[in-house]
């Protein structure tokens, strides 16, 4: 029989946290062929696949709550998807920035961004490259909050 710890899901309580200004930066690189990451940067049929991973990186901000169990939905008060190609090597450098005024942090909606950002480049990019890969989803520095500040090193 399963403990009551195994058998309850919960979210944690913040209501007594104090609400802080938060912000958190996260990236990840898309790789695939140069000859792929030319295609993108040149716009498909459908359209502008880099626009694209902007949006649906910022979509991503915003669901975050509604795809990872435990995170709390919090007031996001800024974000930015950047989203910087390097044809010659091939590689496509997904970096977002998300900001909130609450009472727990944004890391989890920064790295939704840029991995829901790298996946749109990804849908893209297997038309040109079934090789195309996604790697290094990470938080690169957050900062408010009881935790403080952190840099990845």
């Amino acid at each position: 029989m399963p403990t009551e710890r195994e058998a309850v899901a919960r979210i944690v309580e913040v209501g007594a946290k104090e609400m802080t200004d938060r912000e958190a930066a996260a990236e990840c690189i898309v790789s695939m062929t140069p000859e792929a990451c030319a295609q993108l940067v040149a716009g498909t049929p459908k359209g502008n696949p880099l626009e694209a991973a902007r949006v649906a990186g910022v979509m991503g901000v915003k669901r975050t709550p509604d795809l990872l169990p435990f995170c709390h939905p919090i007031a996001v008060t800024g974000a930015e998807v950047l989203v910087e190609p390097d044809e010659a090597t091939g590689t496509i450098r997904v970096h977002t920035t998300v900001r909130a005024h609450d009472r727990t942090g944004v890391e989890m909606e920064a790295l939704t961004a840029a991995a829901v950002a790298a996946l749109s480049l990804y849908d893209t990019a297997k038309a040109f490259d079934r090789g195309a890969r996604i790697d290094g989803l990470r938080l690169l520095e957050k900062r408010g909050g009881k935790s403080g500040h952190f840099v990845a090193e």
